[in-house]
């Protein structure tokens, strides 16, 4: 074969594998969106106060209490729904003394008014929705039951209230 043949050949050759190797394109975009919620904010307003405890009598103190059960107040994305979960003390404790508290329960309204709250078991937590402002108000009860020998002194243990979206 003669090179004004081969190189026509080739070219040929080319041509067939450039004009196979095309391939039709088309594309498409979409947008990518988040919404960013606001943050929750959970703030400690009132601690639970029992107040004066005498030995061997219960005391309890309802979350319903306006002025001794312990307070926080919630702030988030207006209307959204929460999670609520305690981490409650077994004890309050004054130096190596124990003092048994137990059969807490959680109270939470919209507004600031624990009286008219929804109650719960606070062991079990809640899922209610944060206002149409983005406000939760959260009390706990519980009872303390001092023993009749029960040491004298200031008892304290931390209550901690967690809030998830």
């Amino acid at each position: 074969m003669n090179t004004a043949s081969k190189l026509t050949l080739a070219a040929l050759a080319l041509s067939v594998l450039g004009t196979a190797a095309q391939a039709q394109v088309n594309n498409a975009s979409i947008t990518a969106t988040a919404t960013v919620q606001q943050p929750i904010n959970v703030t400690g307003a009132q601690g639970l106060s029992f107040g004066n405890v005498l030995p061997g009598i219960a005391k309890t103190v309802l979350a319903t209490d306006g002025t001794n059960a312990g307070r926080w107040d919630v702030t988030g994305q207006a209307s959204s729904l929460v999670n609520l979960s305690f981490t409650l003390p077994g004890n309050l404790q004054s130096g190596a003394n124990l003092l048994p508290i137990a059969n807490f329960t959680g109270s939470y309204n919209t507004a600031n008014n624990a009286a008219a709250a929804t109650t719960f078991v606070a062991s079990t937590g809640a899922s209610p929705t944060l206002s149409v402002t983005g406000a939760l108000f959260v009390w706990i009860g519980a009872q303390v039951n001092p023993a009749t020998n029960q040491p004298a002194g200031v008892y304290t243990a931390p209550v901690t209230l967690t809030v998830t979206y």
